[in-house]
């Protein structure tokens, strides 16, 4: 049993077809399907079932895929401290970020990162946060940054940031006038919201609990800039992160924003990576640039849609 052969079974399992394992693993199919069937011959035991368009795992190769998995990943960690320890700030960083967060706080975030770890190479994906949880464990990715709370033993959790919400309304709202919110004015209020999956989903469902309030059903966004359109187009309103009304982001002619004046609604985030991981120093300073980040990206403000503009008055004169 080798390294090597663990690699293609953890590859199998994840593709669930030997072509794809096979691409995955940058050896020919045959090669790899090789491999695996001296693998069971070495473990004596069957590790696939084999059909004509499908493949799945026995339960033992599942279970072995399992060890194979966290090996791997531990031999990736040896690797991995090894180079730290010649240059602490290069290598290679696998961060998570889920899609209502990453595309907002990463223009303010990634220069400040290569300003001070010239030599890191940081790979970025984009999941919801149930999936960057399962890659973390893993040891697909080496960090997350996640909403808070995150409820496992085995990773660590560094809180970042408090991310506070505002309401964010077409300006023929009732409350497009306001310049503050009390939570209780959503009473009664149907919200647009993300569909199934999304962390924002979760979190503006507390906030409708809290305030009366309720989801508009016979509507769910795949992503935040459709939110943000439906509300312009005055289909309904919704809660927004403050990051993702920040510039760089385009403001928005057709929408009033409006924070909160009393218990904030808002996200905590944090990084969260394994207590096991052999880079959780560096990490640790990673983090910190997180953190070094202006308060006023965090400070929601009033936004009235600005007036249309005004007319100019024909110039009068007299005819040629």
């Amino acid at each position: 049993m080798n390294l090597r052969d663990l690699r293609y079974l953890v590859a199998l399992a994840d593709h669930k077809h030997f072509g794809r394992a096979a691409e995955a693993s940058f050896v020919s199919q045959p090669t790899l399907s090789t491999q695996i069937r001296k693998l069971e011959e070495e473990l004596g035991v069957a590790l696939v079932e084999r059909a004509p368009r499908k493949v799945m795992l026995t339960p033992a190769g599942r279970d072995i895929a399992d060890r194979a998995r966290r090996i791997v990943a531990e031999v990736e960690q040896m690797r991995e401290a090894a180079r730290r320890s010649r240059d602490p700030e290069a290598g290679t960083v696998r961060l998570g970020l889920f899609p209502t967060l990453g595309p907002y706080l990463l223009p303010h975030v990634v220069p400040r990162i290569r300003a001070q770890f010239p030599k890191l190479e940081l790979l970025l994906v984009e999941e919801k946060s149930d999936v960057i949880l399962s890659r973390l464990r893993e040891g697909k990715l080496d960090a997350g940054l996640l909403a808070l709370p995150v409820h496992d033993d085995q990773l660590h959790v560094q809180f970042l940031f408090e991310e506070p919400f505002l309401l964010a309304v077409p300006e023929t709202h009732h409350l497009a006038k306001r310049k503050q919110l009390a939570l209780a004015d959503l009473a009664d209020e149907r919200l647009l919201l993300l569909e199934d999956g999304h962390c924002l989903r979760d979190q503006a469902l507390d906030v409708c609990q809290l305030a009366g309030a309720g989801e508009m059903r016979d509507f769910q966004a795949t992503s935040l800039e459709t939110l943000r359109q439906m509300v312009a187009a005055n289909v309904g309103v919704t809660l927004l992160p403050t990051l993702a009304v920040k510039p760089p982001v385009a403001r928005s002619m057709d929408i009033h924003l409006i924070p909160f004046r009393d218990t904030n609604p808002s996200r905590r985030i944090a990084m969260v990576w394994r207590k096991s991981s052999a880079m959780g120093a560096f990490l640790e300073r990673l983090a910190q640039v997180f953190c070094t980040l202006p308060p006023e990206l965090f400070t929601p403000t009033s936004e009235l849609a600005p007036p249309p503009p005004a007319k100019r008055p024909e110039a009068k004169g007299k005819r040629a």
